[in-house]
């Protein structure tokens, strides 16, 4: 369903007037229904992936395809979830959740239908006529999935959509995004730091290091769901995934849920 083809993306520099090597010749394919997990250290290119695929952005060269079409522009299609919520202060959750159903046309019966149906399924029926400032941050962020959702996207994109929540809340948003999916069965490409994180959700998990390297690793994850977060297996991907994150040029290593810190490590 999404595609790359030896797709490359710079950036300008405006203060030293050259350009930035944010992506270089990645080719890269997600089948349809598949959970696909892109880890990699701050500056690599994993949010640039994901809004090449959104049509926030455009490559400098190669082109990305979704569903076997260049992606031209943002679409209905292709559901955002940002690390920030992104939801309209004055407006309630079942108001949030109806805006983009608004805009693009539907009418008022479906609306209300789409409406009830995801606020229910992310579990916030009883906050349905809150506002954002009455909410915690793991119930913004599901009424940010509601709202994608309502929308019925072929594909869920989502940039480290859990990255500010506390452990527990993060644990278990996880179980509800793996709920929904299984639900739904959305093509899913989840942008994330935690290696633990990506280990957890997905089928594969896509390791992408600084330009111009490229794709370092992509490794399937055949555990069985739902896993357990604390077995042998879970922990040997974990490791599995930490020690191609070593061999990266970057000098810092996302968190472990085994070490309780980040890892420093001396530039490559």
């Amino acid at each position: 369903m999404i595609e790359f083809q030896q797709v490359s993306k710079l950036f300008p520099n405006d203060e030293t007037g050259q350009v930035v090597q944010a992506l270089q010749d990645i080719t890269l394919s997600v089948e349809e229904n598949e959970f696909v997990c892109v880890l990699g250290p701050s500056g690599c290119g994993k949010s640039t992936l994901l809004n090449l695929v959104a049509g926030f952005e455009r490559p400098t060269s190669g082109q990305v395809l979704f569903d076997g079409r260049p992606v031209r522009q943002a679409g209905p299609d292709r559901g955002v979830v940002f690390q920030e919520s992104a939801l309209l202060p004055w407006l309630t959750v079942e108001q949030n959740v109806d805006f983009g159903l608004r805009n693009l046309g539907y009418d008022r019966n479906e609306r209300k239908e789409r409406v009830q149906r995801f606020v229910s399924l992310v579990g916030l029926s009883d906050f349905r006529r809150a506002r954002p400032h009455q909410l915690s941050g793991g119930m913004k962020q599901r009424v940010q999935i509601a709202r994608v959702l309502a929308l019925s996207p072929r594909a869920l994109l989502m940039d480290e959509p859990f990255g500010a929540l506390d452990a527990q809340t993060r644990d278990h948003l996880q179980d509800e995004l793996l709920h929904i999916w299984e639900i739904e069965r959305k093509t899913a490409l989840f942008v994330t730091h935690n290696v633990e994180e990506a280990v957890y959700l997905a089928d594969r998990v896509v390791v992408l290091a600084p330009a111009p390297d490229g794709i370092a690793a992509d490794v399937p994850i055949s555990m069985r769901r739902p896993r357990d977060r604390f077995s042998d297996d879970m922990r040997e991907a974990t490791r599995a995934l930490l020690r191609v994150l070593a061999n990266l040029p970057c000098c810092v290593l996302p968190s472990s849920r085994e070490r309780g810190t980040d890892v420093l490590l001396p530039q490559a």
